[in-house]
């Protein structure tokens, strides 16, 4: 398989197509190899407009939906990253190129060695994988420029919302199946929040995300 054309094309022809026209993005996208980061028994899907299986019942997601959650954080050199729910790593991955550092929480233990051994061999330094359940916010280092869930939540818990910084972004998937809302959240002032609703989509749920009165907005 040609993983260079492969990865030209999913740029091309499946993300600059949705509206993914940032070129920083569509460049970071044809720079970090996607293929390094999935299951050996689906290397060959690694570019598809699909969910690729990782265990645990967790998935990659799809790479239009990584590009429109990439552009939409405007990420700085500067930024200091959360991110809940590490996966293979890939996402932690491409935003460890574009910020200072990334601090990836995983619930799986599996998924977290996953992670941190994909990172390791791809030779990615400023990213710290730790294992736990950081639904509700990861009060070490915080608060942080950027906070990205990977996985669903019904409602975003206030706690994960106190823990950005006055001009920080979180990103988030906000709802129930079928349909759920890409949410981005910012900052404006202490204690202030504007929010705006990117797309639509459905995406797995994060283990333990259940609705309770933790999580409103």
């Amino acid at each position: 398989m040609n993983f260079e054309r492969a990865r030209f094309n999913m740029v091309e022809q499946q993300i600059r197509p949705w509206e993914v026209l940032d070129q920083d993005v569509l460049d970071l996208l044809m720079t970090v190899k996607r293929e390094e980061f999935v299951p050996a028994a689906y290397k060959t899907l690694a570019f598809a407009d699909i969910e690729i299986p990782i265990g645990c019942g967790q998935v990659m997601l799809k790479p239009v939906i990584e590009g429109k959650v990439l552009q939409a954080l405007q990420l700085k050199r500067s930024d200091s990253v959360l991110e809940v729910g590490a996966g293979s790593g890939y996402f932690a991955a491409l935003l460890a190129a574009r910020t200072d550092w990334v601090r990836t929480v995983e619930i799986e233990p599996e998924l977290a060695r996953l992670a941190a051994d994909n990172l390791a061999r791809y030779g990615v330094a400023n990213v710290i994988v730790e294992e736990g359940d950081a639904a509700r916010g990861w009060s070490a280092r915080a608060p942080y420029d950027v906070i990205v869930v990977s996985g669903g939540l019904p409602m975003l818990p206030q706690s994960l919302l106190a823990q950005l910084k006055v001009g920080g972004r979180l990103f988030a998937f906000v709802g129930e199946a079928p349909v759920m809302k890409a949410r981005l959240v910012t900052c404006v002032a202490e204690g202030q929040f504007s929010s705006e609703d990117i797309f639509e989509t459905v995406v797995p749920m994060l283990k333990n995300a259940q609705r309770n009165d933790e999580f409103r907005f």
